[in-house]
């Protein structure tokens, strides 16, 4: 009888460890199940609900079954704690590294925001400085185009001042111009109406002296002749002499002690026809000088006075000494 029951339990053995490590095999599918998965009841339960199944079978069977669970749990009891241990650890290094994570990246995301503000502050304080270095540019340039409108306009101060200076000094050299030339101007007209009154005076003395020698009959004018021709003669002659030396632009050379003879060819009305040296003083510009201005005289109405005889023979050729110091 224990023979047979010894057989009998020989023969569930192996059932009951191939069962058994199935259910340890399933337990430890499951314990690494648990890393992934909420935390499920321990799989006690499942032995026992397997263990129940076999308690239609026989008490050896049934002791022997215990045993071998118990031995079973027993070993698997330290193996579950070990594992669930280390899932444990595991999951609270997962949660560490989740906060460490955590951490690293609000650490990260600090940086990053204190660097965008250190940025943000940085191009702040650029954009202050460009505004500062533009207005101080700003500054220099207008300073600059103050100093040098003032420049400018004390340049043209000075410009305009030089050239009031310089109009003032031309209109102040101009009315002193004028009024000399008024005054050299009214001291000519002066001299010249002098010597006017004086060749009048001379001109009507000679023209008393003419009317006297024309007046009257032919025998008195041959008597006056006679007795004044030589006097008369004279007296045109000085008129001629005074109306050629008015007329007269000294030259250069000319020098006291000079003379020139000159011949002068008249019409009956006084009118010169001509005037050429008869004589030479020996000086071309003293010579040239007093023909030009006995041709300046032009005409000499006092000729007409005369009468066609006397005229021919004393006047319509006259010979004339004409000298620097006369």
């Amino acid at each position: 009888m224990q023979q047979t029951e010894r057989s009998q339990s020989e023969s569930y053995f192996w059932p009951i460890v191939w069962a058994v490590g199935l259910h340890v095999l399933m337990f430890a599918m499951l314990f690494v199940s648990f890393a992934f998965s909420p935390e499920l009841p321990p799989a006690r339960p499942v032995v026992q609900a397997t263990l129940y199944q076999l308690k239609s079978q026989s008490q050896a069977t049934t002791q022997t079954t215990q045993k071998i669970a118990g031995e079973a749990q027993k070993t698997s009891a330290p193996q579950f704690e070990t594992e669930r241990l280390e899932q444990k650890k595991a999951e609270e290094q997962k949660q560490a590294q989740a906060e460490a994570q955590k951490v690293a990246a609000a650490k990260k995301a600090e940086e990053q925001k204190q660097a965008e503000q250190a940025k943000a502050e940085a191009a702040k304080k650029a954009e202050a400085e460009k505004a500062a270095e533009q207005k101080r540019q700003a500054d220099i340039a207008k300073k600059r185009a103050e100093e040098e409108a003032k420049k400018k306009a004390a340049e043209d101060a000075k410009k305009k001042a030089a050239e009031d200076a310089k109009k003032k000094a031309a209109e102040e050299a101009k009315k002193k111009a004028d009024a000399e030339a008024a005054k050299k101007k009214a001291a000519e007209e002066a001299k010249k109406k002098a010597e006017a009154a004086k060749r009048k005076a001379a001109e009507e003395q000679k023209a008393a002296a003419l009317a006297d020698l024309l007046s009257d009959n032919v025998q008195n004018q041959q008597a006056l002749a006679d007795t004044h021709g030589d006097q008369v003669a004279g007296s045109l002659d000085d008129l001629i002499i005074n109306l050629i030396t008015q007329n007269w632009q000294r030259p250069m050379s000319a020098r006291r002690g000079m003379s020139v003879e000159l011949l002068i060819q008249m019409l009956p009305d006084g009118t010169i026809t001509n005037a050429s040296v008869s004589r030479s003083s020996g000086d071309a510009p003293f010579d040239n000088s007093a023909v030009a201005a006995v041709r300046n005289v032009g005409r000499i109405p006092e000729m007409q006075q005369l009468d066609r005889a006397t005229f021919d023979s004393l006047y319509r050729q006259r010979r004339v000494i004409f000298k620097p110091e006369d």
